[in-house]
């Protein structure tokens, strides 16, 4: 999974392993169907990202390659947070196995990124102050991520056109109604629990 901090875009990609070719090409994937162009990644520690082939390719294309701390899984708190609303509640902590669990899982993402990033508001939070034992916190008015995206200026005009004929094809509720079908397709497949995991970045 990759979420952008700023809009709150959020894209998922399911990936085979969690070898660092895999990753890569999902890295590579989900840069394609980006709105707007990639300038920087934060990654966790892990292997499949801290590796040298994902580091060569960052100073290829001038994309900034930073981390999170070791330990410290707060540094990567938007996308975690994302990370159990666009996956985890959807499809369950269990991985997936099998070339049919894959597609299926692929098939689930292609909704959910309309789904998310074009019909669902979210509020981001503006400031946090204490007083005392009493916290008080401002938002913004909820937005969607495509709103997000067009409001700040990063979005093309290609890009905002093709979404848009996207989200026309697909209602919120035709979507929704897709979503769980897809999903009890998913859990219908006669594998083992065992694969595709959301890369995050």
């Amino acid at each position: 999974m990759a979420t952008d901090i700023a809009t709150g875009w959020t894209e998922c990609e399911p990936v085979e392993n969690k070898g660092k070719l895999a990753v890569f090409g999902a890295l590579e994937s989900v840069r394609k169907r980006l709105p707007f162009p990639l300038l920087g990644i934060d990654s966790d520690n892990d292997s499949e990202f801290i590796n040298a082939h994902l580091l060569r390719y960052c100073e290829a294309e001038r994309i900034t390659f930073t981390r999170c701390r070791a330990y410290r899984k707060n540094d990567q708190a938007h996308v975690e947070q994302k990370n159990y609303t666009q996956v985890r509640r959807i499809v369950g902590y269990d991985r997936l196995k099998g070339e049919q669990a894959l597609r299926q899982l692929g098939t689930i993402y292609g909704l959910l990124r309309l789904y998310t990033n074009g019909w669902l508001p979210a509020m981001k939070r503006l400031s946090k102050k204490r007083k005392g034992s009493k916290v008080s916190k401002r938002y913004e008015v909820p937005g969607t991520p495509l709103r997000r995206s067009i409001e700040s200026g990063v979005m093309s005009e290609e890009a905002r056109h093709e979404f848009d004929a996207l989200l026309r094809a697909h209602g919120p509720m035709r979507l929704k109604r897709q979503l769980d079908t897809e999903i009890e397709k998913l859990w219908g497949l006669p594998v083992g629990r065992q694969v595709p995991v959301a890369v995050s970045s």
